[in-house]
C-alpha cells in the first residue's frame, strides 16, 4: 500500500481529448503539457528512411512536425484517433496512436532511478459517452506501458465528472466542449449517464466555418491548412450577445470591429476589416448553428453538424447549448432540477473565448452566452462559470482523483470504478 507521500510525487494524469492530449504527474503544479492527439505513421520503405533515419513505427509528440511530408500523403499516415471521443474497437491504427501517446507521456517524466519509484499511479479520462470496450482497450493499452515498471495502477473516469472533482462540487451540471464533441453531464454525487446530452459539435466546427470565412476573404490557399485556421479562429473569433445586432454594428463601423492575424515566423497577415462582422459567425456556430445565416454556407458545400450514432450515444448535431442543457436536466428528477440549474460549470478550450474591451458591448463571453440561451429558453435562476483553466480542468480533476481514491479501491468492472494494480 502507497502512502500519501508516494501519491504526492506519483500521481500521474492523462486527459485523452478529441484534438489534444494532456498529461503530467501531480509534480507539474498547475499546468500539463500539451501536444496533439495524433500520430503519424512514416514511408519506412522509402529510400531516406533506409539510408538515414530511425524512426519508430508511430511518430508522437512535438516531434511530429519533422516528419510530415506531401500534402497528399497526411490524410492516410497523420492519424487523429478520436472521433467525437470515441475510437472504434477494431480501429487498430488509432489505438496504436493511443498505446504511443501513453507511453511517450510516461516517458517524458522519467523519475530519477534508486529514489523508491514503484511506477505512477495513473489517472487517464475519456469522453462520458465512451463504451465500456474503451475502457477495456485503454487498460490493456497501460498493461504494456507496464513493460518498463512505469505504471503501478491505473484508473479510467469520465471527463465531465473529474471537472466537478476538480471544483469540489458534488451536484451540478458540466459541459465540458473540446475539439471534436461536447458533453452535458448532470452530476449527483457521481455523473447521471441517462440524463447526458452528447453534441457532434466543438471546436473543430468553429474552425469550420472559419476556414469558410478565410475563403470568401481571399485567402482561399491558407484555408486547408487546419493548424493555421484554428489560430485564425482563436485570434479573430467572437461570441456575440446577439447575432444580429453584433452584426449590424460591424457593419457600420468594419475598423472598430476590424480583425488582423499576423502569422509568426512568416510575411502572412490576415486582414477581415471589410469582412470583419464575420468574427462573430466563429463564436455563435459552436453555442447555436441554427441562424438562417448559416443556411447560406450549408448551402455551398460546408458540412452541416449531423446527428451520429455513435454505440448506443446519439451526437446531435443541430440543438443548441440551451436546449441541450434543458434536455439534460429535464432527464433528472424533479427535486433536482433547480439545484443542477444553480451550478453549470463550463470547462473546454472550446470556451475559451474572450471579450476585447472596445467591443463588450457586443461581445460576451461562454458564461454569459449560456445565461442568455437559457433565459431566452424560460430558465432565469441559473449560475453558469467557467472553470479556473478551462483547457486543464479535466487534468487538474484527475490528479485530485487519483490523490483521494484509497490505494485498496481495486477496480470494479460493474462500476468501471478504482484501481487497477500491476505492481506495488
Amino acid at each position: 500500500m502507497v502512502t500519501d507521500s508516494y501519491r504526492s510525487h506519483y500521481t500521474f494524469a492523462m486527459d485523452f481529448g478529441t484534438s489534444d492530449f494532456k498529461f503530467g504527474p501531480i509534480t507539474c503544479g498547475d499546468a500539463p503539457r500539451v501536444v496533439n492527439n495524433r500520430g503519424y505513421f512514416p514511408d519506412k520503405k522509402s529510400v531516406m528512411y533506409k539510408a538515414f533515419e530511425t524512426a519508430p513505427d508511430v511518430i508522437v509528440g512535438e516531434e511530429v512536425p519533422l516528419y510530415l511530408q506531401s500534402n497528399e500523403d497526411l490524410s492516410s499516415r497523420l492519424i487523429y484517433p478520436m472521433r467525437n471521443g470515441v475510437i472504434e474497437k477494431a480501429d487498430e491504427t488509432a489505438w496504436r496512436v493511443v498505446g504511443a501517446l501513453s507511453e511517450y507521456g510516461l516517458s517524458t517524466f522519467t523519475p530519477e532511478p534508486n529514489n523508491g519509484f514503484q511506477g505512477y499511479n495513473v489517472v487517464a479520462s475519456l469522453s462520458s459517452v465512451s463504451p465500456r470496450y474503451m475502457y477495456e482497450q485503454l487498460l490493456d493499452t497501460f498493461k504494456q506501458a507496464n513493460a518498463t515498471g512505469s505504471v503501478r495502477a491505473v484508473t479510467v473516469i469520465p471527463q465531465p465528472f473529474a471537472v466537478a472533482i476538480g471544483h469540489g462540487v458534488t451536484t451540478c451540471v458540466v459541459i465540458e466542449s473540446g475539439h471534436g464533441n461536447s458533453q452535458v453531464c448532470p452530476i449527483s454525487k457521481y455523473p447521471i449517464r441517462t440524463s447526458q446530452v452528447a453534441l457532434n459539435r466543438g471546436g473543430g466546427d468553429a474552425n469550420a466555418i472559419t476556414s469558410e470565412i478565410l475563403k470568401d476573404a481571399g485567402y482561399a490557399d491558407l484555408a486547408n491548412e487546419e493548424a493555421l485556421v484554428r489560430k485564425v479562429k482563436e485570434s479573430i473569433g467572437l461570441v456575440p450577445a446577439d447575432l444580429d445586432t453584433a452584426i449590424l454594428e460591424a457593419k457600420k463601423s468594419p475598423r472598430k470591429f476590424r480583425a488582423r492575424h499576423k502569422v509568426p515566423g512568416t510575411r502572412i497577415e490576415i486582414d477581415l476589416e471589410k469582412d470583419s462582422w464575420t468574427r462573430f459567425l466563429i463564436g455563435e456556430y459552436v453555442f447555436n448553428p441554427n441562424h438562417e445565416i448559416f443556411e447560406s454556407y450549408f448551402g455551398r458545400g460546408m458540412p452541416r453538424p449531423k446527428d451520429v450514432k455513435m454505440g448506443d450515444t446519439v451526437f446531435r448535431g443541430m440543438l443548441d447549448f440551451g436546449d441541450a442543457i434543458i434536455a439534460s436536466v429535464e432527464r433528472c428528477p424533479v427535486e433536482l432540477q433547480p439545484l443542477l440549474y444553480r451550478e453549470i460549470l463550463l470547462s473546454g478550450g472550446n470556451f475559451s473565448w474572450t471579450v476585447p474591451e472596445p467591443l463588450e458591448a457586443v461581445a460576451v463571453d461562454a458564461p454569459t452566452k449560456i445565461k442568455l440561451l437559457l433565459r431566452d429558453k424560460g430558465i432565469k435562476n441559473v449560475s453558469v462559470k467557467m472553470t479556473k483553466s478551462p483547457q486543464f480542468s479535466v487534468w487538474h480533476g484527475c490528479i485530485i482523483y487519483g490523490f483521494a481514491v484509497p490505494d485498496e479501491y481495486e477496480w470494479d468492472w460493474q462500476r468501471l470504478e478504482g484501481w487497477m494494480k500491476f505492481s506495488g
